[in-house]
């Protein structure tokens, strides 16, 4: 196969550091305006916007590190921790984004249904979802290490795949957890009001959690199959997983084709997945609350508009039950 051209690399060089840098300064921008709108600090927007900038911080450094050379990162290379930072810890940043849309679409659901059992079940959710990252993050951190140290070859096989094996079936498994979800969401006809209440809506939901299910799961089945079978003694730029470009990188250069290889799994399986999720946590300055959770089961929304203009309230059998039955408390 005939070697790409060097102002091909160059090229896709700049334009990823170019995508990068867009998605970090739209998602700073989103910061400040929440900021401005009196958004509060530790709520699922500032953090997922606060992610996606990290991500994008992160990429847009290690591309700019390969502008003088697409091929040529040695800096990098000799020092294990900045390497991780640079290749590895994106992958912690982007599993951190899929447990965010995991809790915030497990509390739009509790609270449609019942605000009670959400309050009741909020801290194992909360807490599960940061044990479950802090796992991710150790497992990574640690492996990386090992990989940089002095191992044999066939133990550091071994430690690629134990990572490979625990991290992305972490993603296989939160990725399920979403689509279950997408699906429980799908079927609320009262999510939309409660949503829209939010500035988004079920359709843009389930938009953004297919399409992070579908590229985050894919990427995860294929690292999966690529390390358990992929044969040691022929060389390819696809046989490598979340970081393994980074596990190769200890030679001075990498071939030109894992290089592009490297930049399209970049752009498809993480630029595409983190935009999404920052465009849905965008900053809105909005214009319609419901009132306390609770009342959310019970449809008591705050804007009349809703009460008498929302063709689907009484959509769903199972909502009318209790409506009556508060009717009658009266």
């Amino acid at each position: 196969m005939p070697a790409i051209p060097y102002p091909v690399q160059l090229g896709l060089t700049v334009l990823h550091t170019a995508l990068c840098a867009a998605l970090f300064l739209f998602a700073y921008l989103q910061l400040w305006l929440l900021l401005c709108y009196g958004e509060k600090r530790l709520s699922y927007r500032p953090l997922g916007l606060f992610l996606g900038l990290l991500w994008a911080a992160l990429r847009t450094v290690l591309f700019s590190c390969y502008l003088q050379n697409s091929l040529r990162a040695a800096p990098l290379q000799r020092q294990p921790f900045p390497h991780w930072l640079l290749f590895c810890s994106p992958g912690c940043l982007l599993f951190a984004s899929l447990c965010l849309l995991n809790l915030y679409f497990a509390e739009v659901i509790f609270k449609v249904k019942c605000a009670a059992e959400f309050n009741k079940y909020k801290v194992l959710l909360y807490l599960g979802s940061i044990f479950t990252s802090l796992l991710f993050l150790v497992v990574n951190l640690t492996c990386a290490m090992l990989i940089h140290g002095d191992v044999p070859e066939s133990r550091l096989r071994w430690t690629v795949f134990v990572r490979a094996l625990i991290n992305d079936s972490l993603f296989i498994l939160c990725a399920i957890s979403l689509a279950c979800c997408m699906c429980k969401l799908a079927k609320m006809s009262s999510a939309n009001v409660y949503l829209e209440s939010k500035g988004t809506s079920v359709c843009q939901a389930l938009l953004v959690g297919s399409v992070v299910v579908l590229l985050y799961s894919s990427r995860a089945c294929y690292n999966l199959v690529a390390v358990a079978i992929s044969p040691e003694n022929v060389p390819s730029p696809f046989n490598y997983g979340w970081d393994n470009l980074s596990d190769k990188m200890h030679a001075e250069e990498v071939s030109g084709e894992e290089y592009v290889v490297f930049g399209v799994v970049l752009f498809l399986w993480e630029l595409v997945p983190t935009s999404f999720v920052v465009l849905f946590f965008r900053a809105q300055r909005l214009t319609q609350n419901l009132t306390p959770a609770g009342m959310v089961n019970s449809h008591s929304y705050s804007s009349r508009a809703y009460f008498f203009d929302n063709p689907r309230r009484y959509d769903s059998d199972d909502d009318l039950p209790r409506l009556g039955a508060r009717e009658g408390g009266r």
